[in-house]
Order: C-alpha cells, then structure tokens, then sequence
C-alpha cells in the first residue's frame, strides 16, 4: 500500500513547493524594499496654509537637525523580568479567576445549609446567656453612673 503513516509526514514534492514559495516571496520583498528607495516624499511636502499650525510649522522644523542613530537606542533594562515569567503570571492569574469562579459559582451559595451550625458556632463565641436580673442591675449601674456624670449647679454671685 502506498498510504502516509501520517498526516504530517512531508513529501520531497513539498519541500520542492516550499523552496520556491520561500525564494518569490523574498524577491517580492526585496523589489518592495529597493522600490522604496526611489524618491523622498517628503522631499516637495508643503504644510497647507489654511491649517490651524500652519504657523507653528516654520519654527519647530530645522532642515540642519541632526537625525537620530543607533547608538541614540537606549540599552535594554536589566531589572525587568524575563519574558517567560509574563506567561507564569498570567497563567496564574487564570487560575486564581477560575478558582474564584469554582468557589461563588450558583450552587455554592445558600442561606439554607448549616444554618443551625453557624448559629450553635457564634453562640458559643459570644459565650454563656446572662442571667434573668442581669438587665436590672445593667439598668441600675447606668442610673448611678448618669447621677454622678450630672455637672454641679452653676455658682452663684
């Protein structure tokens, strides 16, 4: 049988294709860059006299500026981190947001379960009931504390 082991296996009349696609597409590139080369467009431009910077233009454009070179190109920084730890990153910021979707998903949430535990839990925070007269003597403490917190008359002349 003559049949492919498999779908990605290259045949010798591919790499043949492949080698004359790669070579047309670097002379059309090439004839685009050198086409490119021909004239200066900027060379006869005019600033149209009816625009709002029209005169702005003459004082900020200087035919001796001196143009920017490589050695102008600032060094790459050395304290950003490297390009792989961006991907680490985001990687786990998709998972903090899709365990975050997991944890409040619809089913997750209800007033319905675990009523009575939370309740016993927060009782027993709080600590024991008070006794039946403890309003009372609450009562009775806030009036002697109001009666002594009363300011003494004004003094008289």
């Amino acid at each position: 049988m003559n049949a492919r082991v498999s779908l990605f296996v290259k045949t010798r009349q591919s790499h043949t294709v492949a080698k004359l696609m790669v070579c047309a597409s670097l002379s059309m590139a090439v004839c685009a860059l050198l086409g490119g080369c021909v004239g200066n467009p900027f060379e006869d431009a005019t600033v149209d006299p009816r625009s709002p910077i029209a005169k702005e233009v003459p004082k900020l454009v200087r035919a001796d500026a001196a143009y920017p070179t490589f050695a102008a190109v600032p060094p790459v920084p050395k304290d950003v981190r490297p390009h792989k730890q961006y991907g680490i990153a985001a990687a786990q910021i998709d998972k903090a947001a899709a365990d975050l979707e997991r944890a409040t998903a619809d089913d997750t949430w209800s007033l319905q379960k675990n009523t009575e535990t939370y309740a016993a839990e927060a009782r027993a925070a709080v600590g024991p009931d008070l006794p039946a007269g403890a309003a009372a003597d609450t009562e009775a403490f806030a009036a002697a504390l109001r009666k002594r917190a009363t300011p003494p008359p004004p003094a008289k002349h």
